[in-house]
């Protein structure tokens, strides 16, 4: 999630967990530490590639954190008061504000490596966009009360309620996308594909307007459903993907690493003899968030190139569409 969120669900647990003489401070010290695990991003690891996908790896892991908030709770308990007086409310405190950081993120499509050095995906859960303001403001009404009157009962009040409203609506990301879900598995069985994987995600800003992506043979499929709009079945459309030259280049390093976080959801395209692969889970087509040039077309194999990434290319009508399509069924469904 954005860094707003996440210093706001920081300084909320971290706050609820004290004696209200302590919230400020709390309030304060969970901000802190409910960014800190992004400060990964300050790191280069040589290439875009990597930076893509190592970012939320370590900084992310929860045995990592876990580690880290022993450690972190330990030196404060013996350097500062509030930690001394209450050990047991500030351990929970740091925990939390540690930990809920990476569990947020895997709600998102790009995806977190909660278990860290684990050679396993990325965990990608995809209910939640990047930023969404139902669940953000919820908190920062919570930690705005707790900074500016910590010691009134109506702090409590409102970061008891900051903190249930925004894991309600969590909740009903999930509702949301199983609703989904269970639509397009219709669809599909319909269509003759029953056993295609799914990646379903939300369009930008809301969890009412869906994103499904489905692998094919040779590309993906691309649809959007909607849970105001009685939209029946999903109406997919075919995207055709380089699926040959990805196989073909699957010794490249770079290609090998894109799939792997990406969990198979990726396409490709080749532009004089450059392998080009693109996230099929963020962005729309042809609008891919992140898309990198990582080969070139050798005699008889690929070779690989030093990774770029080449510049996002999102339409100035895509929030205009999803808006659109929200409350109505739309033909064209790909907003082009």
């Amino acid at each position: 999630m954005d860094s707003l969120t996440q210093l706001a669900l920081g300084a909320c647990t971290a706050a609820a967990c004290v004696p209200r003489a302590q919230r400020r401070k709390a309030a304060l010290a969970g901000a802190l530490l409910g960014t800190l695990p992004d400060l990964d991003v300050f790191l280069d690891y040589g290439d875009p590639v990597a930076n893509f996908t190592m970012h939320r790896g370590f900084s992310h892991s929860l045995p990592v954190l876990f580690v880290a908030g022993l450690a972190i709770w330990t030196m404060l308990r013996l350097l500062w008061a509030p930690v001394k007086e209450f050990p047991g409310r500030w351990l929970a405190a740091i925990l939390l504000a540690l930990l809920t950081h990476p569990l947020l993120d895997a709600h998102t499509a790009y995806g977190t490596q909660l278990f860290w050095p684990s050679e396993s995906p990325p965990t990608s859960w995809a209910t939640l966009f990047i930023i969404d303001p139902l669940y953000t403001l919820p908190l920062l009404a919570g930690m705005a009360a707790a900074l500016i009157k910590p010691n009134s009962r109506a702090a409590g009040r409102w970061l008891a309620g900051g903190l249930a409203a925004s894991t309600l609506y969590l909740g009903w990301s999930w509702t949301a996308q199983g609703l989904v879900a269970e639509n397009a598995r219709r669809t599909l069985d319909s269509e003759g594909m029953r056993d295609r994987e799914m990646f379903i995600t939300p369009t930008p800003f809301n969890t009412l307007l869906w994103r499904v992506v489905v692998r094919t043979d040779g590309g993906h499929l691309e649809g959007y459903d909607s849970l105001v709009a009685n939209d029946g079945p999903i109406r997919f459309v075919f995207h055709p993907s380089e699926d040959t030259a990805i196989a073909s280049a699957a010794e490249v390093p770079a290609v090998a690493r894109l799939e792997w976080f990406a969990n198979g959801f990726i396409g490709a395209t080749v532009e004089d003899d450059t392998l080009f692969v693109h996230d099929l889970r963020m962005g729309r087509h042809p609008d891919y968030v992140f898309r990198h040039a990582v080969a070139s077309r050798g005699n008889p194999s690929w070779h690989p190139l030093t990774p770029r990434r080449l510049p996002s290319t999102i339409r100035p009508d895509s929030l205009v569409f999803v808006w659109h399509r929200i409350w109505k069924i739309r033909a064209d469904q790909t907003g082009s």
